[in-house]
């Protein structure tokens, strides 16, 4: 347990310290978010690109105390491309199609480092699912789709490096259960790093992490839930890491869903999103993103307790997550009848 506290602390300490200085950058080279749209929820310029900050302290404490195997410098390799494009987008906003041909890139040099979802657990019955030919875009769909999705909850202060951090807190604890070891030092390492930037970025937010940070956070945990928690014999292993990285995941869902019933196209943003609806409640900021930690923390136990259950215990827990989900979802308008009759 000791190397896990110290990649917990190496990670916390780099990222507390080099915030700052990704500050100072931000303002050099001219990334700064200024709101310009109603979507944006902050009414003065704030710099960006903190992210930058994670992936340092994460990337030192892979480097210290991880071995230099092929597939964790594959994921670093991958982190990198992901942290250069967010920064590029941050400065010079980027066009999607750029953004996704650098996500595929990065996504495509992990795949090839190792890090694939070659077979699944059969949840009906004994056995195993080879996935064949569909191994490398199926792996390569889940790290692209979670790179993203983590980007679209980046949209209060403090939100999506909270979540990022008890999604990778819940992914340590899965990863220590099925004994992926190497697995359990990344996630404690971005835990450990997404809380240190998290005091220059809770409300009100001295910087923002950006797509830099939204990016890398969505894309490495992307990566170590496929070798953490699909990689497990327990029966329905693919529902942890889509409950571990729930609210991100669900977000993005049912903005899909909604969008679709609004006859929108599904990549025009709107103020859908949970945060959104919660702020239309009458939350503060800071109100909003702890009722957020709070639907992340309950995804993230539920996944833990799948993980260390066998049987219908299993179904049972992620059938009531899914339908304490579904339930608060309708309840908040972010999908069906609710979401057509209101403005987003």
């Amino acid at each position: 347990m000791k190397i896990y506290i110290l990649s917990f602390v190496v990670a916390f300490v780099a990222a507390l310290m080099a915030t700052p200085a990704a500050k100072k950058l931000a303002y050099k080279i001219g990334a700064i978010d200024i709101p310009k749209d109603k979507r944006r929820v902050h009414n003065k310029p704030v710099p960006l690109i903190g992210g930058l900050a994670i992936y340092f302290g994460t990337v030192l404490s892979m480097l210290l105390f991880l071995p230099k195997s092929e597939t964790n410098l594959g994921i670093i390799a991958g982190s990198t491309i992901i942290v250069a494009l967010g920064i590029f987008d941050d400065k010079y906003e980027l066009k999607a199609k750029v953004k996704l041909l650098g996500q595929l890139l990065a996504a495509f040099v992990v795949v090839l480092s190792g890090v694939r979802i070659d077979w699944l657990t059969n949840p009906f019955g004994d056995g195993m699912i080879n996935m064949g030919v569909f191994a490398i875009p199926l792996s390569i769909f889940w790290i692209v789709g979670i790179t993203n999705a983590m980007n679209l909850i980046d949209g209060l202060d403090g939100l999506a490096a909270g979540i990022a951090s008890i999604s990778s807190g819940s992914l340590f604890v899965v990863s220590l259960l099925n004994g992926r070891y190497a697995t359990a030092l990344i996630t404690v390492a971005v835990t450990g790093a997404a809380l240190g930037f998290l005091p220059y970025n809770f409300n009100p937010a001295k910087i923002f992490m950006g797509d830099t940070g939204a990016m890398f956070l969505g894309f490495i945990l992307s990566a170590v839930s496929i070798q953490g928690a699909v990689k497990s014999a327990a029966a329905i292993a693919i529902a942890v890491p889509i409950l571990a990285l729930g609210v991100p995941v669900f977000d993005t869902i049912f903005a899909i869903i909604r969008r679709l019933a609004n006859k929108k196209p599904i990549m025009e943003a709107d103020k859908g999103h949970l945060h959104h609806r919660l702020l239309a409640l009458g939350l503060s900021q800071k109100q909003a993103v702890f009722v957020m930690y709070g639907v992340s923390l309950f995804l993230g136990l539920s996944a833990i307790l799948i993980s260390s259950t066998n049987g219908a215990k299993g179904y049972i827990i992620l059938i009531v997550a899914i339908l304490a989900v579904l339930w608060g979802a309708d309840k908040m308008g972010l999908y069906g009848h609710k979401a057509k009759n209101m403005n987003v």
